[in-house]
């Protein structure tokens, strides 16, 4: 067997994420702050008051956007808080109750933090972690700040977030080990029942769909219920949630809540299914729920699944539904008639160049937005109107039916698509390349920033105007009464700190001292642990966690079976082409420790050799020197077999447990640990030079959830604890 030794341990150092970098200080002579924090992928200027230690954030970019209080005001999610802004132009105003970095929170590494707003903007929800696996579901009343816990222990968000709203603000519904809860929003909260008197059913929050109209749409099994919306909140206080609906459909398929998501036409008439992101089902409901509409593959790797529905119009008896996906960085669009009786798939040669979309409220135009720009799309004719920008586009919402407004890594602003100018408004900046006070006399002093070649100011309070003919002051350290410096740091929280010495008394004091990060995530001496996600037969998981692990720059280690590899050529080329390692898990998923098998040397040999050949016939390339028998089931014999082979053999640091599937649990009568614990377990060990397997592919006895479908969560939870994430060889060699 060939040495490949030089192939697995001489490694590119991975790129980890970094604390809060503190730049461009400058002081006033009224003891006012300037500076630009840097954190992860996003920055943002803020202005301290010495005096008093009050921070104001002065521009934000909108990582994700959410229009509230009935179209007056933007909610602009980013990594240093919500923050709420007005649509006719204004400075970031922090979200009351929402930890934010003006009030003295430090942001968590890894995922921005999601939330679920109520349409009228009067409440928002967010999960406040208090374990690396479990957080508390808290309400928070935007108009005080005043917040309400809903559910303790709720487990932290994966790839969707566990709460979605009706449409008129008066109830949500949320997930919770595996069931689904309902809370009504009542005048006086005293009154709710207990949360045990709330339960729904089983599932998970996508089981569940709004209508339009505010009907209620619950997937258990084939079956999907619907809930009529005005009898929606007066009777689900007091009865059964499901006794007040009715069968809308009884379908030839099982709904599996962890791998499938539906939508039900506007007009109730049909439902679509993408059964595991693998292939798309179309069914008739009504009168004609016998009928079934074709059904459509998605191709292995697709991401970013989007789906366009409008309602029909007075002049359109069928509307036009669109299903956009990326794959490989190209989208593609498919385009389907439906109507009442049927759904008809189009001839489509034309599909949007960006993978986020929305639709606008009378469905006649799509927005389409992404790293690569924004274009404006007439929906009904399915033909690009104007490419808008070129620039990369965080989020895009409709303000109405002839504006929509976008969030860029320059500004939030509003954008005329029904005029062929394609005017633009400032509503705030999303951040600064050039930023400082206005020299001269005026009062208060102004604060300038630059954009491009475009000069704005504020006064602290009114919100940013173009400005011309300006002078910035030259930064300035010390003022009658302080100094301020930067403070290098190796460690912790904080690239580097800005320092404040008060001239007028002793000490020198930090500006971030009072700041409080997550107890949940203790920050001790860093410390390595390698990922390896195990491939036996099935590719389900592999592609959200290849996503995962490209968002976060993280390089981890897959581990392949002959029978994987044999069954999905692609899959096993997406991970070389990802440029992660690659080793090998023997030809077959056999239990090499079973009597039944004649173990020599000459036996391990082959089976590694095999799985060589299998895996340079699907990829052209060579696996590491890395191995481990299959289910981590070895013997001194077979390790030293492999050792003559050339491999090295990978022994776990810990079990996690998600290999157990449900019929095993029940067989062998053991409890299935939850992800959530199995996170716990991993971020508890608090150890350098730990090697983690996670296992992908559903399991023949199945599930109720797999360790994968966290894997986000696990990724934040291990980089908020300190860890460096890397590949095996990092650890063995």
């Amino acid at each position: 067997m060939k040495n490949r030794l030089l192939l697995a341990l001489f490694l590119v150092p991975v790129i980890q994420l970094w604390g809060i970098n503190f730049s461009g200080l400058t002081l006033s002579n009224d003891d006012k702050l300037l500076f630009k924090a840097d954190f992860q992928s996003q920055n943002a200027l803020f202005i301290t008051d010495l005096n008093n230690m009050e921070t104001r954030q002065l521009t934000a970019a909108a990582e994700k956007l959410y229009l509230i209080e009935n179209g007056r005001a933007l909610l602009a999610l980013n990594q240093f808080g919500a923050v709420k802004i007005s649509v006719s132009g204004g400075l970031p105003e922090p979200l009351p109750g929402y930890p934010s970095f003006t009030k003295g929170n430090i942001p968590l590494k890894g995922r921005l933090q999601d939330i679920a707003a109520s349409s009228d903007g009067r409440w928002v929800i967010y999960i406040e972690p208090v374990s690396s696996g479990y957080g508390n579901l808290l309400l928070i009343d935007t108009s005080n700040g005043v917040k309400r816990i809903i559910s303790e222990r709720i487990e932290l968000p994966g790839a969707d977030f566990p709460v979605k709203w009706n449409p008129d603000s008066r109830l949500f519904v949320y997930e919770k080990g595996g069931r689904l809860f309902y809370f009504p929003i009542l005048n006086e909260m005293s009154a709710l029942v207990d949360e045990r008197f709330r339960m729904i059913g089983p599932g998970r929050v996508s089981s569940v769909s709004w209508g339009q109209n505010g009907d209620f749409y619950y997937f258990t099994g084939n079956t999907l219920y619907q809930i009529i919306n005005p009898e929606l909140f007066t009777r689900t206080i007091y009865g059964d949630f499901l006794s007040i609906g009715r069968v809308a459909a009884v379908l030839p398929l099982d709904f599996d809540a962890g791998f499938d998501r539906f939508w039900v036409a506007p007009d109730s008439s049909s439902i679509l299914i993408n059964k595991g992101g693998k292939g798309l089902f179309f069914f008739i409901l009504g009168e004609n729920r016998n009928n079934a509409a074709p059904n459509i593959l998605i191709p292995a790797g697709a991401e970013n699944f989007n789906v366009l529905w409008p309602s029909p119009s007075a002049r359109l008896p069928s509307s036009f539904l669109t299903i956009t996906y990326s794959l490989n960085g190209e989208t593609t669009a498919l385009r389907f008639e439906a109507s009442r009786s049927s759904i008809n798939l189009l001839a489509s040669r034309t599909s949007p160049s960006l993978p986020n979309s929305a639709l606008s409220p009378d469905g006649t135009r799509a927005v389409f937005w992404g790293e690569n720009g924004l274009e404006i799309w007439d929906y009904i004719n399915w033909r690009q109107i104007q490419r808008l920008s070129r620039e990369e586009v965080y989020s895009c919402v409709w303000l109405n039916n002839r504006q929509i407004i976008a969030g860029n890594a320059k500004f939030i602003e509003e954008i005329d698509v029904t005029s062929s100018a394609y005017p633009r408004r400032r509503i705030c900046l999303s951040t600064a390349a050039e930023f400082g006070y206005e020299e001269g006399s005026r009062r208060p002093l102004r604060t300038l920033a630059k954009i491009d070649n475009e000069w704005f100011a504020t006064d602290g309070t009114s919100a940013w105007t173009a400005v011309t003919n300006v002078q910035l002051r030259q930064a300035s350290f010390s003022s009658e009464r302080f100094r301020v410096f930067l403070e290098s740091h190796s460690s912790g929280h904080f690239k580097n700190m800005p320092m404040i010495r008060n001239i007028s008394s002793t000490g020198t004091t930090s500006l971030v001292s009072r700041f409080t990060a997550n107890s949940s995530f203790t920050l001790n001496r860093p410390m390595q642990i390698a990922l390896c996600f195990d491939l036996y037969d099935d590719d389900t998981g592999l592609n959200n966690v290849l996503s995962a692990l490209r968002r976060y720059n993280i390089r981890a280690t897959f581990f392949l079976n002959g029978e994987f590899i044999r069954r999905n050529p692609l899959g096993a080329a997406a991970i070389v082409n990802a440029g992660h390692e690659t080793a090998s898990l023997f030809y077959a998923p056999i239990d090499l420790s079973d009597t039944r098998y004649r173990i020599t040397r000459d036996f391990i040999a082959q089976g590694l050799a095999r799985n060589e050949d299998e895996f340079h016939r699907a990829t052209g390339r060579e696996l590491s020197i890395l191995w481990h028998p299959p289910f981590y089931r070895s013997s001194a014999q077979v390790n030293a077999a492999a050792a003559a082979s050339g491999y090295i053999t990978v022994e776990r640091s810990l079990d996690p447990g998600d290999y157990l599937s449900r019929e095993d649990a029940l067989r062998l009568n053991l409890r299935q640990i939850p992800p959530a614990e199995m996170i716990e377990q991993i971020t508890q060990r608090r150890e350098s030079g730990i090697i983690v397997p996670v296992r992908l592919g559903q399991l023949p006895g199945g599930r109720d959830e797999y360790l994968f479908q966290r894997i986000d969560v696990l990724l934040d939870a291990l980089l908020r604890s300190g860890y460096e994430i890397v590949p095996v060889s990092s650890i063995v060699r």
